[in-house]
């Protein structure tokens, strides 16, 4: 398995991973006109595609991979799932009010992206890079998970994280771009009760890991999992989204 390949892990992508902050969509949808028009690259199985739909926004769910497309078609298809990437999209220019990227846009090249996104975008519609972070703070046993990670692959490096190295430049790297006016930062937090099932599942839909521990090691962390959460009826996972909101100069 690559980096950023989710071929392998599209069933569990859809089943098991998380919602993000409802206040930050309904933040970002309070900016946005009636029936706006938003393209969701990087859409994965639609789980952000869905929530903007939710809210009343046409949405065009952009992915590249197919096996995620297949997913998300099976699962919500309300939304109009579309092939391609965030550097190319067959979508027409000038026509969206917003264009995200939910825990994708450090995959595509960033220039590439940025220059699309402009394309795309109406004068003033906005542009959105979002993540959905675990937080285990005050969690003894969501810390203690996290630390035998890290015990298996002392190296280890986040790259599809919101707490990465990519998102701690974020803000800058945009305020840079000509492409965008102005940057806001926006930052929300939810709770799921996930049963033991589900929060495995979660793990196993997750691609960076995998590929930095090897098939053996994150074997005996999943392992690790399972023995700490038998007998649990839930496990309250505390979640992060955190989002950049970038409006489109001219």
């Amino acid at each position: 398995m690559k980096h950023g390949d989710f071929t392998e892990l599209a069933e569990n992508y859809a089943r098991y991973r998380p919602a993000y902050a409802p206040l930050v969509r309904d933040a970002v949808a309070g900016l946005l006109p009636v029936r706006a028009q938003a393209a969701d690259i990087g859409a994965g199985t639609g789980i952000w595609s869905a929530m903007l739909a939710e809210a009343g926004l046409r949405v065009d769910a952009v992915e590249p991979n197919e096996a995620m497309r297949n997913a998300g078609r099976h699962g919500r298809p309300e939304l109009n799932w579309v092939e391609g990437s965030a550097e190319t999209t067959p979508l027409e220019g000038g026509r969206y009010d917003l264009v995200s990227m939910a825990s994708s846009f450090h995959w595509p090249d960033f220039e590439r992206a940025v220059a699309e996104f402009h394309r795309l975008l109406k004068p003033g519609a906005y542009f959105l890079a979002l993540w959905n972070t675990r937080d285990i703070t005050g969690s003894p046993l969501l810390e203690g998970i996290e630390a035998y990670l890290h015990e298996l692959v002392p190296d280890l490096k986040r790259v599809s994280s919101g707490r990465s190295e990519f998102c701690d430049t974020l803000t800058a790297r945009l305020e840079k771009c000509s492409t965008f006016a102005e940057v806001i930062y926006l930052e929300g937090h939810h709770v799921e009760q996930q049963t033991p099932e589900h929060y495995l599942g979660l793990w196993e839909s997750v691609n960076d890991i995998r590929v930095q521990a090897g098939p053996e090691k994150f074997a005996r962390f999943l392992d690790f999992i399972v023995d700490r959460t038998r007998g649990l009826e839930h496990i309250d996972a505390r979640y992060q989204t955190r989002a950049w909101l970038a409006r489109k100069a001219g």
